[in-house]
């Protein structure tokens, strides 16, 4: 399965070709992963160079999620192979640009939204002072409940702790498992306006998504 045209476009329209990128980042080529004995998807094939966007789009159980986690590591690929800017992966540069978030809202339920930031930036050795934590915190709507332990939150608040580890965790690469969920109309296009953000400052990145995001830069893999 090879990525689709710029979305908007008609999957049957002419548009530049998406896979030989000279000045492409991250490449996948020919990339099948299976669950047991069951194969998932196969020939998948995409590369993304800077400000580029992908969007991974399927059925429930097409593997969208397995895709994700087998770019960033966490699952292996049956065939193919993955390049960061020419190497193979996994190298250890490539995991020092990038950052996961799944579709669960991994945070600490017993922390304060301030201390989940400060534990994953600890964990991925990354310097954060508190005045960076707060603001992170604060741009993503938690303000006055940055010390609130966050079982209290709500669905949608505890999201929002997670997404601010996008403000907290510089990275090139941008792995997103449905970030939208849980998230209100508000925060929807916030969290829009962060990945513009990413993109036009250079950055790259692979989502999974029932939105339509208006962004540039953007293409689809249909799985």
């Amino acid at each position: 399965m090879v990525a689709q045209p710029p979305v908007g476009q008609s999957r049957h329209a002419t548009a530049t070709p998406y896979i030989g990128h000279n000045d492409a980042m991250l490449t996948v080529s020919d990339l099948a992963c299976a669950r047991g004995e069951h194969r998932l998807f196969a020939g998948v094939s995409f590369s993304l160079a800077v400000g580029e966007w992908l969007h991974v789009q399927g059925e429930n159980g097409a593997g969208k999620t397995t895709l994700l986690r087998t770019l960033v590591g966490l699952a292996p690929a049956e065939t193919g192979t993955i390049r960061w800017r020419g190497a193979a992966v996994p190298a250890a540069e490539f995991h020092r640009e990038l950052i996961y978030l799944g579709h669960h809202a991994a945070v600490k339920e017993e922390l304060t939204p301030l201390e989940n930031l400060h534990f994953a930036a600890a964990l991925d050795g990354v310097p954060l002072t508190e005045p960076a934590a707060l603001a992170a915190l604060r741009r993503l709507g938690l303000r006055g409940r940055e010390e609130l332990p966050v079982r209290v939150l709500s669905a949608g608040q505890k999201r929002r702790v997670l997404l601010a580890r996008l403000l907290t965790r510089p990275a090139t690469l941008w792995v997103l498992d449905e970030a939208f969920n849980a998230l209100d109309a508000r925060a929807v296009e916030l969290l829009g306006e962060l990945i513009g953000e990413h993109l036009a400052a250079g950055g790259l990145a692979v989502l999974t998504s029932h939105q339509s995001l208006p962004l540039p830069g953007g293409r689809s893999l249909v799985l």
